[in-house]
């Protein structure tokens, strides 16, 4: 029976958590806003009308949210050419479809931004599917990017695990009853991750591939 590897890619197998808090809080400085950074940290993760409602509140101007969404994809953007994958990101999503998992990509990215990422990990061989934000009505924390990779994959829950970085992860991992599992690349503490849902917990993609016996994706 066919089983799913379901990753997040920012901060999961492309180290990017930091850049998109450097060019969200750029974003909001340049609209008048004064966000710390700790705080965009935590919300990174989240579709950018959710990271600004939980960063504004919901009684901001919410007629500014597409300027300061496209503020931050221009200041991204700037990245592009040169985003870093995660050590052995590539070679981890390579082992997992030689191993016959299908490995599908669930993530808010879309358009420029995705072919950047996909680049940057250069593994397009191994990858079965990807599910953007683009495809579904809610975000995580909510489930449905992790149902609907499942979907792509054709898997039942209980035949896919989940490969995340921030506690919106394994919230929404949890809620699609999947086996949740967290990198601490993304910058997020252990003690959060597993409050969230995870299961187990690795440095990176590199101490996942080299754990792969005794992890979840065994």
């Amino acid at each position: 029976m066919e089983r799913a590897a379901v990753f997040d890619v920012d901060g999961t197998l492309v180290d990017t958590n930091h850049l998109h808090v450097v060019t969200w809080w750029e974003a909001f400085r340049q609209a008048g806003h004064t966000v710390p950074m700790h705080a965009v940290h935590r919300a990174v993760g989240l579709a950018s009308t959710d990271l600004i409602a939980h960063l504004l509140g919901e009684d901001r101007d919410t007629g500014q949210d597409a300027a300061l969404s496209a503020a931050h994809k221009a200041l991204y953007g700037q990245y592009f050419d040169r985003l870093p994958a995660l050590p052995d990101a590539g070679r981890l999503l390579r082992r997992l479809a030689g191993d016959g998992w299908q490995v599908v990509l669930a993530t808010s990215a879309g358009g420029a931004e995705l072919s950047a990422l996909r680049r940057a990990i250069d593994a397009d061989d191994a990858i079965a599917a990807t599910a953007s934000a683009d495809d579904v009505e809610a975000g995580k924390p909510a489930p449905e990017p992790v149902e609907h990779a499942l979907e792509l994959a054709g898997v039942p829950p209980e035949r896919a695990v989940f490969v995340g970085d921030t506690v919106w992860d394994m919230r929404a991992g949890s809620r699609a009853g999947v086996t949740c599992v967290a990198v601490l690349c993304g910058g997020i503490p252990r003690p959060d991750l597993e409050q969230a849902g995870a299961d187990a917990v690795y440095a990176d993609p590199a101490d996942l591939l080299a754990s792969l016996s005794g992890s979840p994706l065994r």
